[in-house]
């Protein structure tokens, strides 16, 4: 990985030290174009199979409400063990109090919301994927019985939708950060989204059409072989790997996977996407000279996406490409046969009709020797490569209070429970004068 200094040697001694990352202006329809419904129906012949299912205001307000209550009439998996302190009530859940009144079924409120649902999960196989406009609940996984996105009910879908804080991101805070619209400067037009529906939905006073995203669970899914892709002034910048893990075999990939990126960014989206900054991700289930590349998503190219391998600072000033020159990649001898595992760690291989080289020393080698697009990967000694100890998403997994608490040390600790201390010996005393 390369150093902190690297970002620093690009600016010479008379240039003033930056103070903010030097992003331009990110406007409301930048954000909007990122969002699934728009571009789902410009590249839907290249992403996988998905169904968008419009979300009623009711069901934005069940999603922003407090607490999870679940409809009964189609309750979780028999495998999760919900208990009465859990904070997660199904309809059917009786309370303790005298009157015992039954918790109202939510989905009363939008049954052709639940019944949307109901019947897509049943159309892709009984498996989906869920997702709102921009993002998916990949930090409320922890809370599944799966320990997974994969949803087979209505109800699994809707405890990860109502435990994710990246889902209330997309509810409350899309806009963020965001600059008025360009008057003069109207987004590229496509064959799928007309002037009038561009201009309506960048307009300022314009609500946002939120979706549910299901798409169909891709059995076997090979995380090493997909990717994050970084597009400047319509050019491929940068692309690295999105699964944070050493993988042995991807070194000598990497001119295939090069090629195949490039060719699919230049054919596809380069001159058809509304804006000329994005972030997009791929993934290539065959690393071959037939293997298709899908598009999984496209992101906002502003801070809040995830630049992973690599820093903002370093992907806003890479210097700019030189123009692509390479021929294709000799595959046709290659044949490459991939572990279809769950977790296709360490015991990843390749086997090649051709002997190969390649070995640890090549690593470093990979990423520029063809030219075009820098490619990051993990390398065998890369501190990436060993994150089993740090969980991903793990600080959304408990309140935010306690996460602010922590970042202040163990003297902020210390306060919090002493204000926690306070807060429930009020709470008994209050309980004890009742009584």
């Amino acid at each position: 990985m390369p150093a902190v200094e690297t970002d620093l040697v690009l600016f010479s001694e008379s240039e003033p030290p930056l103070i903010r990352l030097p992003f331009p202006p990110i406007t409301r329809s930048h954000i909007l174009h990122c969002s699934f419904h728009f571009w789902h129906s410009l590249y839907r012949s290249i992403t996988p199979k998905a169904r968008l299912i419009p979300l009623s205001p009711s069901f934005l307000t069940y999603l922003r409400s407090d607490g999870i209550v679940l409809p009964s009439s189609t309750p979780p998996s028999p495998s999760l063990d919900i208990d009465d302190d859990s904070g997660i009530f199904t309809s059917s859940s009786t309370s303790d109090t005298d009157d015992d009144e039954e918790t109202p079924d939510p989905s009363l409120e939008w049954p052709d919301v639940h019944a949307s649902i109901i019947s897509t999960i049943a159309e892709l196989n009984g498996s989906v994927v869920p997702k709102l406009n921009w993002s998916a609940p990949k930090d409320a996984t922890w809370i599944a019985a799966t320990n997974s996105m994969e949803c087979r009910t209505p109800n699994d879908v809707y405890l990860l939708l109502k435990s994710s804080d990246f889902i209330t991101h997309d509810l409350e805070q899309a806009f963020d950060g965001c600059s008025e619209d360009v008057e003069d400067n109207p987004p590229l037009q496509s064959p799928s989204a007309s002037a009038q529906q561009l201009e309506s939905m960048s307009s300022k006073g314009s609500s946002i059409p939120y979706h549910l995203v299901l798409r169909k669970t891709i059995p076997a899914l090979i995380t090493s072989l997909e990717f994050r892709c970084f597009v400047r002034r319509r050019h491929l910048l940068c692309i690295c790997q999105r699964d944070l893990n050493h993988y042995a075999f991807l070194p000598s990939l990497l001119p295939t996977l090069k090629f195949l990126i490039q060719d699919f960014f230049e054919q596809k989206l380069q001159s058809t996407f509304p804006d000329e900054n994005f972030v997009f991700d791929v993934y290539i289930p065959q690393a071959n000279e037939r293997g298709r590349v899908w598009l999984i998503d496209i992101n906002p190219w502003a801070q809040r996406t995830d630049p992973l391998l690599y820093s903002w600072l370093e992907v806003l000033t890479m210097p700019e490409l030189i123009p692509r020159t390479q021929a294709r990649p000799d595959v046709n001898q290659r044949v490459i046969r991939l572990p279809f595992g769950t977790q296709n760690r360490g015991s990843s291989a390749i086997e090649s009709d051709e002997e190969s080289e390649t070995d640890g020393s090549s690593e470093t080698e990979a990423d520029d020797r063809e030219g075009g697009p820098e490619f990051r990967i993990v390398k065998r000694d890369d501190p990436e490569a060993y994150t089993f100890n740090t969980p991903q998403f793990s600080a959304h997994k408990l309140p935010k209070d306690v996460v602010d608490a922590g970042a202040d040390g163990e003297a902020g600790l210390r306060e919090f429970m002493g204000r926690w201390r306070d807060i429930v010996s009020r709470q008994d005393k209050g309980e004890a004068e009742d009584d």
